[in-house]
Parts: structure tokens; C-alpha cells; sequence
């Protein structure tokens, strides 16, 4: 498999960090009474707008722009009826447009994704929800609002996809340490998990030189993981992390003996692989 190895960004030293820089705070307050999903007519007619949109003009110029593949959508097809009854997807975040990518790859469902609360108070926020962002609560007195929504949208048949690593860094190929969360609402609304990947392709000279593009992407679908009953709720939900952090690897193409990271997140810092090609400058804590 193809890895970029760019040294284009500044990867954090936490595996969980982000280095894009939000320049905007509009003060929101995620708290009891924020819309965490938004069904007011003004809001979905809104929605449908940009849902237009996408399938016009944004769907088939990213997939262009990635030189993006999609493997394994007859999953979807084989485990529709399971599917259709509320799914929590995790995936690696590698770049800008995954989760367009994603979005383009699982049509006519229209999923939900959930965000660091900084990304929707800032200058991207009213996109990012009108697309299916949902604010992860950054005070306590959102959280029960936060889990009743999601409750109520996994319960009716809906998708939530969930970037377990913590944040994007782009072209990455390790798969980071998972965060529980993905695992804990699985366990928590007994519903399962559908792995997802990026992994990438080397760009033809074209793109390579002209378009200056580091990577093609493909989107790889796995197929649903269960929670263990058997186990208790602290280990089921270690488990469930373990496994869909094994798959995810798997579908990325790497073994999970051999990825770079252990499956669960223990304030887990970068490891860099190939220090060399960054200079004594980046090199990181392993």
C-alpha cells in the first residue's frame, strides 16, 4: 500500500490533536437547549438545499479532485436491513473532504457526523451542521440533550459517523489510537458499528505534478461489528473499541499487529516512523 509521507503538516505531538487553526468564535453554548439535531422546517429546507448542491456539483467534483475509489458498497446492500436500523460508522481522518467522500459513498442515506464543538463555532460551523454536524457538548450541561438526540436519531433508523481518532490529520497513514466514544454509544443504544478506511494510492504524474495532489484516496466499507453481551459494560465497550479499531486497520491494509499504534487511546503520543525525512526539528516523543 501506498504511503505519502508528507511532510506538508505539522502533526501534534498528541495523537488526538488538531493543527488546524479555527479563527473564529461565535460564543455558542452547547448546553440543555441547543438544537443538536435540528428538525425546524427553516433548518431541513436548508438542508435540502445544500443536499442539491452536493449531488450536483460538490460529489463529483471531490470525487474528481481525489481521484477517489470506493470499495466494498455491497455491504451496504448486504446488511441493509441492519443498517437501516440505526449504524454508527468510524473511520480514519485524513484529510479536508473524507467525510464528503463518505457522505458521496453511502447515498441516498443521509448521515450524521459528530464534531469538536470549536468547528462549529467557527467560520465553517453553519456548513459543517447543514451537512450533519452535530456539536460534541464541551460542558456538562449538554450532555443529556446531546445523548437524548442521538437516542432519538439512532433509534429511528439513522446514521452517525464518528471520527474515533480524535481529529484530522491529512494524509496520514497509521491508524491513531481510537477514542471510546464511538464504542460507548454502540453499547449504550445497542446498535452496531460499520467500519470504514482511507487508504491511498500513489497520483499519476498529472496530478502529481500539476495538481500538486500527495495521494489518491479510496474509501474502503467493511461490514458491521456487534458488541460482545457476554462481557460487562467496561469491557464490551473496550472490546468493541479494540475490534473495530482492528478492522478499520484491516481495511486501510495494514495488519493489526503491524500498525504503528496500539487500538486504544491512553493519552497517546506521535510516533514518527520516518523522523528522518522531517529533519531533527520534528522529531517527536515515541
Amino acid at each position: 500500500m501506498f504511503d505519502p509521507k508528507t511532510k506538508k503538516y505539522p502533526y501534534p505531538k498528541n495523537t488526538d490533536g488538531h493543527y488546524i487553526i479555527i479563527k473564529k468564535d461565535d460564543k455558542t453554548v452547547f448546553d440543555g437547549d441547543y438544537p443538536y439535531i435540528d428538525n425546524s422546517r427553516g433548518f431541513r429546507f436548508m438542508q435540502g438545499v445544500v443536499r442539491a448542491l452536493l449531488y450536483a456539483i460538490v460529489f463529483p467534483a471531490s470525487r474528481v479532485r481525489l481521484g477517489l475509489r470506493i470499495n466494498g458498497r455491497e455491504n451496504l446492500k448486504k446488511h441493509r436491513d441492519v443498517i437501516s436500523g440505526g449504524v454508527i460508522s468510524v473511520c480514519n481522518h485524513v484529510h479536508m473532504w473524507d467525510y464528503i467522500a463518505i457522505m458521496n459513498a453511502v447515498k441516498p442515506r443521509r448521515p450524521y457526523l459528530l464534531v469538536w464543538a470549536p468547528n462549529i463555532r467557527g467560520e465553517n460551523g453553519k456548513t459543517v451542521r447543514l451537512v450533519g454536524g452535530v456539536p460534541i457538548p464541551d460542558q456538562s450541561a449538554g450532555t443529556r440533550a446531546y445523548l437524548r438526540a442521538l437516542r432519538g436519531l439512532l433509534g429511528g433508523g439513522g446514521w452517525l459517523h464518528v471520527y474515533s481518532e480524535g481529529s484530522m490529520w491529512e494524509y496520514y497513514r497509521p491508524i491513531r489510537p481510537f477514542k471510546h466514544g464511538a464504542a460507548y454509544l454502540a453499547c449504550e443504544f445497542d446498535k452496531p458499528i460499520l467500519p470504514l478506511a482511507f487508504s491511498y494510492r500513489e497520483p499519476n504524474w498529472i496530478r502529481k505534478h500539476v495538481f500538486r495532489q500527495i495521494a489518491c484516496l479510496t474509501l474502503n466499507i467493511g461490514e458491521p461489528i456487534f458488541a460482545d453481551k457476554s462481557l460487562s459494560k467496561k469491557e464490551m465497550k473496550k472490546d468493541l473499541t479494540i475490534r473495530s479499531h482492528e478492522a478499520v486497520c484491516r481495511l486501510a491494509g495494514i495488519e493489526p499487529k503491524d500498525n504503528l499504534y496500539p487500538p486504544v487511546f491512553n493519552n497517546s503520543v506521535r510516533v514518527d516512523y520516518y523522523a528522518d525525512s522531517y529533519g531533527e526539528g520534528y522529531r517527536g516523543s515515541k
